[in-house]
C-alpha cells in the first residue's frame, strides 16, 4: 500500500482516486474548489470513441488566425503577449500535420473505448446510480461541404472498426421526431454514449468519502517542495501533505504547478461554455451542430448546449457574446428551440487543459521520481477520465498498463 496525494478533484482526479482505492492505496484528494464547479461539471457529458481526430488537425491554425478577432467564433485565441501561450502555439502548429493526426487516431480510439468499458463497469458495479445512456452521437450538418467532410471522418472511423452510418434528413427525423432539426443530414456514430456529469461527480465523491478517501475541498496548493528529483511534500494554505506518490491532475493549472518542480509543460486552458434548458425540447439523441461547433445533450431532467474553445488565459470570465452565439447556433438548428434570457444569464464556463498535439499527458516524467501526470485531455476530459484514472493507478501499483501509453509521455517533444 502506498500513500498517494492527488492534486485536482475533477473527473480525472476522482477517477484516479477510485482506482487507487480499489487497489488498496491510501488516498487524499486536494482541490481549491468546493467540488461543484469547473470543466468536469459544465461539459457535454460525451463518451466519444468517435472523436478520433485530435484538436491539432491541419488547418486549425489558419482557422484560429481567421477567427482571432471574432469574439463570437467557435475557436477563439485572444491576442496577447504571453510567452507560454506563444510557445504552446508554436508547438500546436508543429503538431498539426496529417502524419501526426493519423498516428494519433488508433491511440485516441483505444483510450476512449477503454474508458467507455470502465464507465459501463462502474455503472454495473452497484457502487453508483449515475445517468448513463448509449444512444450514439449525431453529427448534424446544414451544407453538403460540411456533410462530405464529416462523412470522411465517419469512413475513417469505420476503418478503425467503429459503427457509423450516413443519414438523410428524413432518417434523422425518424430518429428525432420531436426535435424539428433544420439540417441536410447527419453522420451517426453509434459507438458513442453520454451522461449527466454532475450526477456522476456527486456519486463518485460520495462513494470516495464513504470508502475512506480523504477529500480536502477549498484548499489551494501553494508549494510543492522537491529535492533530488523527488517531491518531499505539498504545502497547501491549510496544511502540509506528505506521501509516497503524487498525482498532478489539476487540469489547466497543472502547468503552473510543474514549474515548482523545475519542469516545463506545454498546456493552455481552453474555455468552454454551457447553457442548461430545463424544459422539454424533444431532443433525445446527443448531437453536434457541425457548422456551429456546438454540442447538444439530453441530460437527466434538462438539455445542455455546450460549445466554444476559447484561449484567453486562466480565468472564468463569462463572455455574453459567446453565450449568445451558442444559443443562436442551437436555435438555428432546432426550429422549435427557444433559449430564454434567464437560461443565458445562468450560463457557466470551465477550462479544459489542452496540450499542443491534442493528446493527454499521462505518466511519469524522467525528472521527478514520485510524480505521475494526468492532464491535457482537451475536449475529451470527460470521456477519458476513467481510463486515465485506471492507467495512473496501474503506474503507481507498478502493474502492466491496460494499453500502451508511450504517446502520452509527459516528456514528449513537439
Amino acid at each position: 500500500m502506498k500513500r498517494v496525494v492527488i492534486i485536482g478533484g475533477g473527473i480525472v482526479g476522482l477517477s484516479t482516486a477510485y482506482f487507487l482505492h480499489k487497489e488498496g492505496h491510501q488516498v487524499t484528494v486536494v482541490d481549491k474548489s468546493n467540488f461543484t464547479t469547473g470543466a468536469s461539471y459544465v461539459n457535454a457529458g460525451y463518451i466519444t470513441p468517435s472523436h478520433i481526430i485530435s484538436l491539432a488537425a491541419p488547418g486549425m491554425i489558419t482557422k484560429g488566425i481567421k477567427w482571432m478577432f471574432n469574439p463570437a467564433s467557435p475557436f477563439y485565441m485572444k491576442p496577447r503577449l504571453d510567452w507560454d501561450f506563444i510557445k504552446w502555439g508554436w508547438a500546436f502548429k508543429k503538431s498539426a500535420t496529417q502524419k501526426k493526426v493519423e498516428a494519433a487516431i488508433p491511440v485516441i480510439k483505444d483510450i476512449n473505448l477503454l474508458s467507455q468499458d470502465l464507465y459501463v463497469a462502474m455503472k454495473s458495479s452497484g457502487d453508483f446510480k449515475f445517468h448513463y445512456d448509449h444512444k450514439g452521437l449525431l453529427m448534424a450538418y446544414k451544407t453538403d461541404k460540411m456533410g462530405e467532410a464529416e462523412w470522411n471522418v465517419g469512413k475513417r472511423a469505420m476503418d478503425e472498426g467503429l459503427k457509423v452510418q450516413l443519414l438523410s434528413k428524413k432518417q434523422v427525423d425518424n430518429l428525432e421526431p420531436n426535435a424539428n432539426l433544420d439540417i441536410k443530414g447527419a453522420v451517426y456514430f453509434l459507438c458513442d454514449a453520454h451522461m449527466t456529469p454532475a450526477d456522476f461527480m456527486r456519486d463518485m465523491l460520495s462513494f470516495l468519502k464513504q470508502s475512506g478517501v480523504e477529500i480536502l475541498a477549498e484548499e489551494e496548493v501553494k508549494d510543492i517542495q522537491n529535492q533530488d528529483g523527488e517531491i518531499r511534500k505539498v504545502v497547501t494554505d491549510k496544511r502540509e501533505l506528505v506521501a509516497d506518490e503524487y498525482v498532478l491532475a489539476a487540469g489547466s493549472w497543472t502547468s503552473k504547478l510543474v514549474k515548482q518542480l523545475g519542469l516545463k509543460m506545454h498546456l493552455q486552458g481552453g474555455k468552454g461554455y454551457r447553457i442548461n434548458v430545463h424544459r422539454d425540447t424533444g431532443i433525445t439523441i446527443p448531437t453536434i451542430l457541425c457548422e456551429a461547433k456546438c454540442a447538444v445533450t439530453p441530460m437527466d431532467g434538462f438539455t445542455r448546449i455546450a460549445g466554444t474553445m476559447e484561449f484567453s488565459g486562466i480565468n472564468h470570465n463569462i463572455s455574453k457574446v459567446r453565450v449568445e452565439a451558442i444559443a443562436n447556433a442551437a436555435q438555428s438548428f432546432y426550429k422549435d428551440l427557444v433559449v430564454s434570457k434567464e437560461e443565458k444569464d445562468e450560463a457557466r464556463c470551465g477550462l479544459r487543459p489542452v496540450s499542443p498535439d491534442g493528446l493527454p499527458y499521462i505518466g511519469r516524467s524522467s525528472k521527478c521520481k514520485n510524480a505521475v501526470f494526468a492532464t491535457g485531455h482537451a475536449m475529451m476530459g470527460w470521456s477519458l477520465g476513467p481510463a486515465t484514472g485506471k492507467l495512473v493507478s496501474e503506474i503507481i501499483s507498478e502493474s502492466n498498463t491496460s494499453m500502451n501509453i508511450d504517446s502520452f509521455h509527459p516528456d514528449r517533444r513537439f
